[in-house]
């Protein structure tokens, strides 16, 4: 059973995901939060699998929230609520930890789809918004030059550059002719030793790091 906790300010939208959700079978809502403050010390008391989080919520915000969760518990899986695809404070929500967002008025079956694909730690950005996410990143950041991250395994590597195109894990599975558990080790040992949260921060290393080049192709130095 995935463990979900939905922080949101308006009553309408937190009964609404509560219903659409528990219909499913395989998920219960533990916990619903009208505030930032409140989410987090819910996230600290029922331990939720996933949180859908808004962001603009009253006394502290959907963002500082997400920072103070995933301090305390870095493998939350935070899925942001958003308006506006676009919200600027989506992307600092991305880069805070978050692991995608959905619109709300996105069609229902997304948002069931996304937990679980989160739960499972699964990508949620499709790679067209993948794209836009990591050229903003890439933006924003001092640029180096592109040495491969230290101490990864040439697999690992590998992995890490599939997953910088924005190949879900069975896409990569069968790319490289191995087992979607296989891949899973690899990606989770590759984030464990960088230090990352999430699938898009890994996409954004990959292509600062030049496994993956401009026009999202994997390079010889991530498959070669």
């Amino acid at each position: 059973m995935i463990r979900v906790l939905v922080a949101d300010d308006q009553a309408l939208v937190r009964a609404g995901v509560r219903m659409l959700l528990q219909a499913t079978g395989d998920m219960e809502v533990v916990a619903e939060a009208e505030d930032g403050a409140e989410a987090v010390r819910l996230a600290e008391r029922h331990l939720p699998d996933v949180i859908l989080m808004d962001l603009r919520m009253p006394r502290v915000d959907g963002l500082e929230a997400i920072k103070r969760v995933l301090a305390a518990r870095p493998a939350t899986r935070i899925v942001v609520l958003t308006t506006f695809a676009e919200d600027a404070n989506v992307y600092a929500a991305l880069r805070a930890g978050a692991v995608g967002f959905l619109v709300k008025d996105d069609e229902p079956e997304r948002m069931v789809d996304a937990v679980r694909r989160a739960a499972a730690g699964e990508q949620l950005l499709a790679p067209s918004v993948l794209r836009r996410v990591v050229e903003r990143f890439l933006a924003a950041e001092e640029q180096a030059a592109p040495d491969p991250p230290p101490g990864l395994t040439e697999r690992e590597l590998e992995v890490l550059a599939l997953v910088g195109t924005g190949l879900s894990n069975a896409e990569i599975a069968e790319e490289l002719h191995v087992g979607v558990t296989t891949v899973k080790t690899h990606i989770a040992a590759a984030m464990d030793k960088l230090g990352l949260r999430n699938r898009i921060q890994a996409a954004v290393v990959a292509h600062r790091t030049g496994l993956v080049d401009a026009s999202f192709r994997p390079t010889r130095r991530g498959l070669g």
